[in-house]
């Protein structure tokens, strides 16, 4: 019952503006931290608590748990993120750099994170038309070595594209989540895009497929890209032309845009959701 109290606090705070944000983490992090830590993250309490104890909020299954990412933020950072992945990661598709899901991703944490600002980056680290065989070759190079808080790592569109093995894929895949998992770093995956070349691909959905299943066996969370794109379209947010690079394959800057936003949900829900899972171990 207590776990679900502090969630229930969390879980309002989080409907409201950025500076909430950061009260629901003065919250329920003192449940993991230091006494020291807490009074070094008090100043970012708001000053007022509307609090909700709607226990109907824990119907659905909690995001998978960001515990690095958490404690950055609880103690001021610094926040350190590696975009990890193919064309998509790079930013193929838009119109300049600043553009990419990762550049717009460090701005809008920057922004829901003020007292962090200055201290959180997004380091860029996707190559454009590799598969998993390619970005395992760097993993330790560009992953693991630079020791950051948390990996966005966006992958299989490739390996679909260029016939790699579904089983070799997959097993590839997973042992680089535990090797970035036993190095202390947090992970999100980030599915294969919705697009009418992969749509022409024969077996393509079994990419993405796989990449759901790797999250949901090993706890990791997957930004569900594809669903996403499709529900831009369908929900009157995005059209084709605003979304869909002229090659059929890359995303435009209406997409990025919205693509990190939604990761920029994912890292926060991640975060936010941290905390809990500490406590609920360390009182067993």
């Amino acid at each position: 019952m207590a776990r679900l109290l502090h969630l229930a606090r969390a879980r309002a705070l989080f409907r409201g503006s950025p500076r909430r944000w950061a009260g629901a983490f003065g919250l329920i992090l003192g449940l993991s931290l230091t006494s020291t830590a807490v009074l070094a993250y008090a100043n970012l309490l708001p000053r007022s608590l509307d609090i909700d104890f709607d226990l109907g909020l824990f119907e659905d299954a909690a995001p998978a748990g960001l515990p690095h990412v958490a404690q950055k933020i609880a103690l001021g950072g610094p926040l350190r993120i590696v975009a990890f992945g193919s064309s998509s990661t790079e930013g193929i598709g838009a119109s300049a750099p600043a553009a990419s899901y990762p550049a717009r991703l460090e701005a809008g944490l920057r922004h829901a994170l003020p007292r962090l600002a200055g201290r959180i980056t997004v380091a860029n680290r996707g190559i454009g038309g590799e598969a998993v065989d390619e970005m395992l070759a760097r993993l330790d190079r560009d992953v693991i070595a630079p020791g950051p808080d948390l990996v966005i790592w966006q992958t299989g569109s490739n390996d679909a594209l260029r016939g790699i093995s579904l089983d070799h894929f997959r097993e590839a895949t997973e042992a680089a989540l535990e090797r970035i998992r036993a190095a202390g770093i947090d992970v999100v995956l980030m599915e294969p895009q919705w697009c009418p070349t992969l749509d022409a691909t024969p077996g393509a959905e079994r990419f993405r497929d796989a990449v759901r299943s790797l999250g949901a066996d090993l706890g990791v969370a997957v930004i569900r890209r594809s669903d996403l794109m499709r529900d831009w379209i369908g929900q009157g947010r995005l059209t084709r032309t605003e979304l869909f690079a002229s090659d059929g394959l890359h995303m435009a800057d209406g997409g990025y845009a919205l693509l990190a936003e939604a990761t920029q949900e994912t890292v926060l829900d991640g975060a936010a959701a941290a905390p809990a899972i500490v406590a609920e171990a360390s009182a067993d």
